[in-house]
């Protein structure tokens, strides 16, 4: 496959790669206090994390964002794989969304004013998609 063959997924790649890579950096020197935030809110979702300490689930969180984001990043690391990791980190963002309460207007799955900012993360689910469909295409 050429390098204008994996044109149409430098944007994708670029857009999702370092808004993960971001995220996951800020997360790395966590405080005790946003640490133990982002555990709470993630155990109202996924209640099997009430076990884990905030701290590790904080460096946790952040190492496997920074992954997919270097994974996101790096021409080298194939579409399909690269996608794949985003999928599993979209899906895990839109389980938030879906599961905690008040994100989503009474009766639908459109969002309610708290949940704009995890309801935007569907795009990240889609553009992993994209990766994966997109490179199994061409194979």
């Amino acid at each position: 496959m050429t390098l204008l063959d994996r044109a149409w997924q430098v944007p994708l790649r670029l857009a999702a790669g370092t808004y993960i890579l971001d995220s996951g950096l800020r997360k790395w020197g966590a405080s005790e206090e946003a640490a133990k935030h982002l555990q709470e809110f993630a155990t109202g979702a996924y209640p099997l994390l009430a076990g884990v300490e905030p701290a590790t689930f904080a460096k946790a969180l952040s190492v496997s964002e920074v992954l997919i984001g270097t994974g996101l990043l790096i021409p080298s690391v194939p579409a399909r794989v690269a996608g794949l990791g985003l999928v599993g980190f979209g899906a895990g963002l839109l389980g938030l969304y879906a599961r905690t309460p008040g994100m989503r207007r009474p009766g639908t799955p459109f969002p309610a004013e708290e949940g704009i900012a995890l309801a935007k993360d569907a795009w990240l689910a889609a553009i992993g998609a994209a990766l994966v469909l997109g490179d199994r295409r061409r194979r």
